[in-house]
């Protein structure tokens, strides 16, 4: 049996669901590159206007570490319905690029912008750009891909591995914000605003 990957018809929806993304992005008026008129390949001041606005920064593992989780997530539905293993796969990155593109269009309403400056370690933060979101979509998909070809061991390890640098480094990543978006917790905020005072 050779390794299963998602077949042309899911990969287009997929393609389709990330162009949708990008199209409702740009009806939102976000900034389709930063407004600083560079594009750059890594940004990693989380704090500052060019935050969330280029290829990559020290968000990019937490849009990663979305792939496995989502990859996950399909094998479940998928195997409830009787689909499993080839389905699961087939089926699952149009979901998970359909969670993710949703994500970041809800992630750059006002609402949620608002949520972000006033719980998480990103009180600058002012939304992404058109490029950064597609970017996210591109970097879940390599994060689903890697859970298609690797141990579950290796990916989980991997995950870890992402959570604790983005942590070390710049004290938030994914379970951090997660966590303090639906329940702020005042000693991680003071541990967080500690790096930045």
């Amino acid at each position: 049996m050779g390794i299963l990957v998602p077949n042309r018809t899911a990969i287009l929806v997929s393609i389709g669901i990330t162009l949708a993304a990008v199209l409702i992005l740009l009806g939102m008026d976000r900034p389709p590159i930063c407004e600083c008129g560079e594009i750059k390949l890594w940004h990693g001041d989380i704090n500052s206007a060019g935050n969330s606005q280029h290829i990559a920064d020290w968000y990019t593992p937490s849009h990663i570490i979305h792939g496995p989780i989502f990859y996950a997530l399909g094998w479940l539905l998928f195997a409830k319905w009787k689909i499993g293993g080839e389905g699961a796969v087939k089926w699952g990155l149009p979901l998970a690029v359909f969670l993710e593109a949703a994500w970041e269009v809800l992630e750059n309403t006002p609402m949620v912008i608002a949520r972000f400056r006033s719980v998480t370690a990103n009180w600058g933060y002012s939304g992404d750009s058109v490029l950064n979101s597609f970017f996210d979509i591109g970097w879940m998909a390599l994060g689903f891909y890697l859970a298609m070809r690797l141990p579950i061991k290796v990916t989980v390890v991997l995950a870890i591995f992402m959570e604790l640098l983005a942590a070390w480094v710049v004290r938030d990543g994914l379970t951090l914000t997660v966590i303090m978006l639906l329940f702020p917790i005042e000693a991680i905020a003071d541990w967080q605003a500690a790096a930045y005072a």
